[in-house]
């Protein structure tokens, strides 16, 4: 049998290159768990605080907001600040949301240098889907850790990210240093 006809299986033709296979981001680029709407029935910042600790990947517990790792980090220990109340946009906080959600976020930097001496960071929040907010509807703050190299070439030709370390091993070591 020739090359081509053993590869007209639909396995493709080898190429050489070695592949990443990311299939747990299929959710998230199906929109799974994102809410339809604005109602807080359906929000996962809604849901994630009614679940435990572990389950939920929450960090830290404050009274008006809370962390909660990435389910679709960009690097190991991607963390969000939310607040509890379901709100879409900063300017609609509490002076005390606001103010817990900048405290929340300075701990969060300092805990994970702490725990894995991290360089620099990304913080920030996408106000609405034009902006890049996957779900526009909860406000949630991210807090993204970065190294030197950490994000080469792989996010830019390969369209998919490493991380070295699986979520609940993060979440236990953030929640641990916290």
């Amino acid at each position: 049998m020739s090359d081509d006809a053993a590869h007209q299986d639909g396995a493709g033709v080898p190429d050489e290159l070695e592949r990443l296979w990311t299939p747990y981001r299929m959710a998230y680029i199906r929109g799974e768990n994102k809410p339809l709407d604005d109602t807080s029935g359906q929000c996962p910042f809604c849901r994630v605080p009614t679940l435990d600790d572990e389950a939920g990947l929450v960090v830290h517990r404050g009274d008006l907001a809370y962390v909660v790792l990435n389910l679709y980090p960009y690097s190991p220990g991607h963390l969000m600040v939310c607040p509890y109340r379901h709100v879409a946009d900063y300017t609609d906080t509490s002076d005390a949301e606001a103010a817990e959600i900048a405290t929340l976020t300075k701990r969060a930097m300092a805990t994970i240098r702490a725990v894995s001496g991290a360089a620099g960071f990304n913080v920030g929040m996408n106000q609405g889907a034009v902006a890049g907010a996957g779900i526009s509807a909860h406000l949630h703050q991210h807090v993204v850790p970065r190294w030197p190299g950490d994000q080469n070439f792989m996010p830019i030709i390969g369209r998919t990210r490493t991380l070295p370390e699986l979520l609940g091993d993060s979440r236990a070591l953030l929640a641990d240093a916290w």
